[in-house]
């Protein structure tokens, strides 16, 4: 047996903070090795932070990175752990996003990130040079370069997030060229259903490539982005640990690398493939790793889990409950799974309103325009939330002044708010502990009404349009909202949902003023299920009297969302047919009949021709919008997922 114990740690990082990033790592990797870990991995850009952007053309930012490495290797000099960190390295006219390798004291290798994204959320191939095959370079003494290590427990190659998305990446040429452990530094954000696809995708990769894999990602949030943490470890496409997310720390399993190679030796696809790479291309380089590592006498071979917690509590050999080898392990999920990613989302929410609270500095409390409806409960339920992970030491009653204190709600009525979303957000306001101030604008919109009539005699026009009286309230709301906000140096969430910015069915200067958008991205049809899941979770009456009104804007009488839009089903379906499946207006009116079959086509019809010019009109709208929390692959965000011009036209969409 090679008996090797393996860390993923999952470290919540600032964008600059170079010594407090390092310094957490230090403190994780002394840990690390009282707990005799052969092999540490720390995510991508755990130095430097992520995602750090245009700041990587400062020089002074990168040469202070490399400053910090070296700092982490002198302090980890007496340890015998093999670390693995990410950083920024330059060398010439080149910078490359790169992990770096680290061993009693010493840097060993920079290997540069070969496959760079420019998808979604990413824009690396702007500031970072991709790494190249067969690359060998060095940056100020230390190799730079496609190359492979050999320690004195096996053979290690490391390579950064993207590079092991793809099957054409550089670990298939480092496992052909003798790497058995394969080191994975992510920061791989959160999106809906990324977990399964990352699990499924490390696990491919191990079996095609015949090798163990180690795997650690980044947690926290950082700007809109929110970085969900875990790792995993995979021998071979056998799953050997998969960490806690949303946690910083770190988990370690031990593996036997003499499994590897004897899954290598029996298995003749991959032997005829590696023959044949051998046959066509040069191994990678080598590097020999001089010095003994952390002592691995006292490690045990790896059992399924949950087998010694059977043995503790008096298992059997032969009891039909004994874990196996040949078996799943015990127990499994006990959610639903929508329930299960419901939770999911609502702690990423909370975790990214949290961090860029604690992370910019800038605000002493939240907050926010609690009208009694949807979004702004949930809005608040996320805030509640994010005071918990602020302060994990606090509960029952302290965590309720913490509430009051650090989280101001204002309910601000006019003439067509009404009875019962007053009393929806005074008793979710109660249910949380949050402090509520009832504030009127009556007298301020008849005041501003009258202004602007003044205002428009000068032309010939007395009346205002309704539209315009709604904007009023809208915008008497939100600048109030803001003058208490930067006298009281309180973060102003903004507290509108995807579905309603996508179609303006909001007001610049008004509802979609914040300085942190919570729930922009989240479909109200999502909105809706969050809060149906928190009811039955929490049992706050708060909840259930909110869902129990008409959801609208109570901005004129008798106001309902779906009813001077559509139903919220029909618009989300729309939103996700032509916004993220790029679908034209004809093409989304064809899927809505089968969604919808029970709806007359030309309602259907209409619907969608509707959706399609409201998205296109309101684009200016939601480019002002403040930043919002990353939650699926579709963001109405211009500096992120979606891209679009301000100014454009749908005749391509509309049919003949």
């Amino acid at each position: 047996m090679r008996l090797v114990k393996l860390a993923v740690a999952s470290v919540n990082t600032t964008v600059g903070a170079v010594r407090s990033n390092v310094t957490r790592c230090v403190e994780l990797a002394r840990a690390m090795a009282e707990q005799d870990v052969t092999v540490a991995v720390f995510p991508e850009q755990v130095i430097g932070g992520y995602a750090a952007e245009d700041l990587v053309q400062w020089s002074g930012f990168v040469r202070a990175q490399r400053k910090e490495l070296e700092r982490f290797a002198r302090e980890t000099a007496s340890l015998g752990t093999v670390f693995a960190l990410g950083l920024s390295v330059g060398r010439g006219g080149d910078l490359f996003n790169a992990a770096a390798l680290v061993h009693a004291g010493e840097i060993l290798l920079f290997c540069p990130k070969e496959k760079l994204p420019t998808y979604d959320i990413f824009y690396e191939a702007r500031t970072f040079s991709r790494g190249v095959p067969y690359l060998a370079d060095e940056a100020d003494g230390v190799p730079l370069a496609d190359a492979i290590l050999s320690f004195d427990f096996g053979t290690v190659a490391l390579e950064v997030c993207e590079d092991i998305w793809s099957p054409d990446g550089p670990m298939r040429r480092r496992c052909y060229s003798g790497a058995e452990l394969v080191l994975n530094l992510s920061a791989s954000p959160f999106r809906s259903g990324i977990v399964a696809t990352r699990r499924e995708m490390i696990a491919t990769r191990a079996a095609d490539n015949q090798c163990t894999i180690a795997y650690a990602n980044l947690v926290g949030g950082n700007d809109g982005l929110v970085f969900d943490g875990g790792g995993f470890v995979n021998q071979n496409g056998r799953p050997m640990l998969e960490a806690r997310r949303f946690v910083e720390g770190f988990e370690a399993v031990v593996v036997d690398l003499d499994r590897t190679l004897r899954c290598r030796r029996e298995a003749s696809t991959w032997r005829s493939d590696a023959e044949r790479f051998r046959a066509e291309f040069s191994a990678v380089l080598t590097i020999g790793a001089h010095g003994a590592t952390q002592r691995r006498a006292s490690l045990s071979y790896p059992v399924p889990r949950g087998y010694a917690a059977a043995r503790g509590v008096g298992g059997h050999v032969d009891g039909g409950d004994y874990p196996s080898f040949f078996m799943p392990a015990i127990g499994g999920p006990s959610l639903a799974p929508r329930d299960a990613w419901l939770d999911e989302v609502f702690e990423v929410l909370a975790l990214g309103v949290a961090d860029y609270f604690k992370k910019t500095g800038a605000f002493k409390s939240f907050g926010i325009a609690l009208s009694g409806g949807r979004d702004s409960c949930l809005c608040l339920l996320v805030a509640w939330r994010a005071v918990q992970l602020l302060h994990p030491e606090l509960e029952g009653e302290a965590l309720r002044e913490a509430m009051g204190a650090l989280v101001q709600a204002f309910y601000m009525p006019s003439r067509f708010s009404s009875e019962a979303t007053r009393a929806a957000a005074e008793r979710i306001a109660a249910d949380v502990g949050a402090s509520l101030l009832v504030v009127p604008i009556d007298k301020a919109f008849e005041r501003e009404c009258g202004v602007t009539r003044s205002m428009l005699s000068e032309g010939g026009k007395t009346a205002l349009t309704a539209v315009t009286e709604q904007n009023i309230q809208a915008r008497l709301r939100g600048a109030r909202m803001w003058n208490w906000a930067n006298t009281s140096q309180a973060m102003f969430l903004q507290t509108g949902n995807m579905s309603e910015k996508a179609l303006g069915y909001t007001t610049l200067a008004g509802d979609l003023e914040g300085a942190f958008s919570v729930i922009a991205n989240l479909p109200k049809t999502v909105v809706v299920a969050l809060l149906e899941r928190l009811l039955r979770r929490h049992a706050f009456e708060g909840v259930r009297m909110v869902l129990a009104t008409i959801a609208g804007p109570e901005l004129a009488a008798h106001q309902s969302g779906e009813a001077e839009l559509m139903p919220f089903s029909v618009l989300d379906a729309c939103l996700y047919l032509y916004a993220g499946e790029k679908l034209s207006q004809d093409e989304v009116s064809l899927a809505l009949r089968s969604l919808f079959p029970e709806v007359d086509d030309d309602k259907l019809d209409g619907w969608a021709k509707k959706f399609a010019t409201l998205f296109t009109r309101s684009i200016f709208k939601w480019v002002r919008a403040p930043q919002a929390i990353h939650v699926g692959g579709l963001d109405l965000d211009r500096e992120r997922a979606l891209q679009l011009p301000v100014v454009q036209k749908t005749e391509w969409g509309d049919g003949d």
